[in-house]
């Protein structure tokens, strides 16, 4: 993994959201899980970048979300709309989308999951 500034992102962040998706995960090894999602938004929020993401309480990430202080957007490329597709479409709470998909975890400094394949990461 390489770690870039934000501010040298030349990527359509409209394209990112919108055609490519990107998977929400949260939590630690052994305990985390991940949700696709096109929504959400990138921004500047005094003086600092931002990125901001709207899961509703029902979904098995937002316990997720709430118990752990930090999350990842993982955007891949366009051989992966298979798994971003049964990660968006099952719930963590009833299969296990890594054995399923093939993803491989990995976890920066921070210990945030994200993913091997991903081609662009946000530690948020």
């Amino acid at each position: 993994m390489r770690i870039i500034d934000p501010y040298n992102i030349n990527e359509s962040v409209f394209r990112l959201l919108d055609k490519d998706w990107m998977l929400i995960t949260a939590g630690v090894t052994g305990h985390f899980n991940t949700m696709t999602a096109s929504w959400g938004g990138f921004g500047i929020l005094w003086h600092q970048p931002v990125a901001f993401i709207f899961v509703r309480p029902p979904r098995f990430t937002f316990q997720f979300l709430e118990q752990y202080e930090w999350f990842t957007l993982s955007f891949f490329g366009p051989g992966y709309k298979d798994a971003l597709n049964f990660c968006g479409s099952k719930s963590g709470k009833v299969v296990d989308k890594v054995a399923s998909t093939g993803l491989i975890p990995e976890n920066p400094e921070r210990g945030n999951i994200f993913f091997k394949e991903a081609r662009l990461v946000f530690e948020c």
